[in-house]
Order: structure tokens, then sequence, then C-alpha cells
């Protein structure tokens, strides 16, 4: 036996799918800002730091004892405007140098001019950006190359890329935590038409078969074809089901009945005492599959309209008065007699019409069958406690001790009917109705001096 087990959540998966991509559009938003914020602020620092190398350089003087260099307080307060770094500086005239940090790395090839060489250079403890820039200037044997070079730790410069990154970070981080709630409602906006639809289907009846016209997305268009499909085909199945239980129950009873009626007919004939013997057994047996097969397709019929209930208002008081109608041959035959008793007026009850003649008629039949000649059966119809209850009451040979459970099993019968002809399948057929048109099946033995023995059969469904 196969058991269909739900493969995950559609949901789960679509928001799961939707909280990644906005984790990895977090995590691309902060090392995008954290790239961003480190060229960027490089691009200033080398700005700043350019533009104080090349103002140096701009400052120098030829005397006539050497060099008159001027290191402005104005130009090292510009580069200590980014951070709290340490300075390094270096000039040299014809390789030589004249004033600052001897072993201040050198660029790997010279500047050209003014325009500032940048390059980056472990020095120290540190790791410096240093500026490097040419100048000629002259002096009484000529031009010299002057080179001058200032270093600047970057430490300012880390530390303004950290603070935007931490803000990139934390605008991630919202940016995540509200895609959260976000994503589940999308999934639940994408999902409702499917919660839409499953309602509209769980709305119809079981004998609402219509194709199904709903208003739904076109991604839905295809499982609302194969629906529609299915839809088409159980009609057709249930269509030719049903017409097959009405055209067996013809085609069975009818051939049975005459087989019976001839039979009969020659046993009044017959002079021969064991043809007649042989008579008897065939009617009997004739009998017997003519019950067999009433109640069979009985119960088939049960189980077809049990799964398509049509609920529809129904006077169970008149139901039952045009059952005893149709006993009435039958219990004469028996010499029964058959009494309605009741409240008076309608007993309204919401159900299938066919469903409770079956069921009333199949015990009313059990009851006449198993009653002995000269005794009555009654059947009382009263209202109590938001109930319709109808009586079946007889004076025959009660149940051997059997409870319902037993009895109502199918082609379970009584230890004490064997005599009897019989299928096993009446209160089968009883309890199945009460059970599928939301009511009770009561089955016990009478007992007291002026009930005269028997059972007590009560079908019980809700009050309209």
């Amino acid at each position: 036996m196969k058991v269909f087990l739900p493969n995950g959540s559609l949901r789960a998966k679509l928001v799961l799918q939707l909280l990644v991509v906005a984790a990895v559009l977090a995590v691309l938003l902060y090392f995008t800002v954290r790239t961003t914020a480190d060229r960027a602020a490089e691009a200033t620092q080398d700005a700043i730091l350019g533009a104080a190398t090349t103002s140096i350089a701009e400052q120098l003087r030829a005397t006539e004892d050497g060099v008159d260099v001027d290191l402005a307080y104005a130009t090292f307060s510009m580069l200590g405007a980014i951070g709290q770094d340490r300075l390094f500086y270096r000039i040299d005239i014809e390789g030589q140098t004249v004033t600052g940090y001897e072993d201040l790395p050198l660029p790997d090839s010279p500047p050209a001019g003014l325009a500032a060489t940048f390059y980056t250079s472990p020095y120290l403890d540190a790791n410096l950006r240093i500026a490097a820039v040419s100048r000629s200037m002259t002096f009484d044997k000529g031009p010299v190359p002057v080179l001058v070079m200032i270093g600047q730790t970057r430490q300012g410069q880390a530390a303004i890329a950290d603070s935007l990154a931490n803000r990139a970070a934390l605008v991630g981080l919202g940016f995540f935590l509200l895609a959260v709630p976000l994503s589940l409602l999308s999934a639940g906006s994408v999902f409702n038409p499917i919660n839409r639809l499953a309602e509209a289907v769980g709305r119809r009846g079981p004998r609402d078969l219509r194709p199904v016209r709903h208003p739904a997305p076109r991604e839905l268009a295809p499982l609302i074809g194969a629906l529609n499909g299915f839809v088409a085909r159980l009609r057709g199945a249930l269509s030719q089901t049903e017409t097959f239980i009405a055209e067996a129950a013809h085609h069975i009873r009818t051939p049975l009945s005459t087989v019976r009626a001839q039979a009969e007919i020659a046993l009044r004939q017959s002079d021969d005492e064991a043809t007649r013997v042989r008579l008897r057994s065939m009617i009997r047996g004739v009998e017997t599959s003519a019950r067999s097969a009433s109640q069979l397709l009985d119960h088939a019929m049960v189980l077809y309209r049990s799964d398509q209930l049509e609920r529809v208002p129904v006077d169970l008081s008149q139901v039952v008065r045009n059952v005893a109608r149709a006993f009435e041959p039958t219990a004469e035959l028996k010499e029964v007699t058959l009494v309605v008793t009741g409240d008076d007026g309608a007993m309204m009850t919401q159900g299938d019409p066919l469903l409770i003649e079956a069921a009333l008629r199949n015990l009313l039949d059990n009851a006449i069958k198993y009653s002995a000649p000269e005794t009555e059966v009654r059947m009382d119809v009263t209202r109590a406690d938001g109930t319709v209850r109808v009586s079946v009451l007889d004076q025959g040979r009660g149940l051997s001790g059997a409870s319902l459970a037993e009895l109502s099993q199918r082609f379970t019968r009584g230890g004490n009917v064997g005599d009897v002809v019989g299928s096993g399948l009446g209160l089968t057929i009883v309890a199945e109705v009460a059970t599928a048109l939301g009511g009770q099946f009561d089955l016990r033995e009478r007992t007291g001096l002026q009930s005269g023995g028997g059972t007590c059969a009560s079908f019980i469904l809700p009050a309209l």
C-alpha cells in the first residue's frame, strides 16, 4: 500500500530562496561598499599626499649656501587632517639625502617632474603610502635633480573604510531583516490564488462535477485543465456505474422472478412427490438468489450514493407509510399484522430519499421475515431531542445473544435463522446508511411480558 507523503512545503522553499537572495545581496552590498570605501579613501589620501609633496617641492629655493627647505606647518597639518597617522619625508639632491629619513624607500622608477608618483611600501613597523615628485634646480654648476618624498601610514584610511563598511553592514543587516517579512508576504501573495482555487473546489458538494471555472493566473492553467479532465472522466465513470446498477437490478430480478413463478406453477400441477421436493428446493434456491442479488445491488447503490449524497428535506413519516404499504401483501401472506404508529404531523429530516427508503425497507423486510404467523410488526415514528426515530418492533426470534457489531458485518447472520432465506446484508445496509446520513442505528432484544419478545431496531436521523 502506497502512502502519500508531502514533499516539503513550496511556501517554505520560496521563502528560503528569497531569504538566500536577500542574504547574498546584503553580502554583496557590504563588499561593494568596503571596496569602494577603500578606493575612495586611498584616492583622497593620495590627492592630499600628492598636493603636500608638490607644495614642498615647489617651495625649495636655491641659495649661495645650498638649498633652502621650508617645511611649512600648514602642509603637515593638511596631512594630519586625515587621521592620527605618522608622517615620514625625504629630500634627495643628486641622489644624496639632505634632510629627512635616509632609508625611506625610493620609487621603482623616477617620477616625471611635479606629477606625483604613488606607491606602497613597508617601512619600520608600518605600511606606508608614499608620494614622490622630482624637479630640477639650478646652481652655479648647472641644473641639479631634486627628489621629494612624503610617506604616511594608513590607519586613517583604514578607519574611514572600516566606518563606511560598518555602516554598509548595518544597512545590509537591516535589508535582510526587512526581507524576512517581505518574503513571507510575497510567498503568501504567490500562493493565495492556489489557496482560493482549493477553497472553491473544496466548497463543492459531492455531486457537483461541473468544470472548474475559477479565475486563476496563467501558471495554474495546466493544473485547472488536468483537474477538469479528471472531473470529466469521473463524471463519465459515475454515470456508467449508476446505469450499470440500474440495468443489473432489472436484468437479474426479472429472470429470477420468472423462474420462480414457473416453478411455483409446476409445483401446483405436479402430483409426483419427488418432483415436488425438487421443485420446492429450486424455488428456495431461486428465492435465495433473488434476495441476495437484490440486496447486493441495494448495497452497491448505498455505497455509490454515500459518496454523492443528495441532501434534501425528507418527511420520514411519509417514507415509513410508503414502505409499509409496499410490504402489506408480504405481511398478509405470512399472516403478520403490520401497524404504523407515532406522533402526528410531518417528521422532517435532511438526507437522500433513496438511501432512507432502502434502510427502512431492509428493516421491515427482516422484521416480517423472522416473525411467526399471527404476530405483530409495528413501525413507530417519533421525534425527541433533535432527532427523528423510526423503531421497527417485531415478536420474532430475537438476536440469540449476537451484538449489533456482529450482525451489521457483511454476510453475517444470527445463529437462529439458518432455516430462513437471507443474505446477511440487510443490517449492513441500514448501518451504512445511518453512518452516511450522520445518524445512528440501534438493535436490541425486546424484553418483558407485554412485548412478546422479539427485536427492536431503531433508525435515528437528525431532525430538520
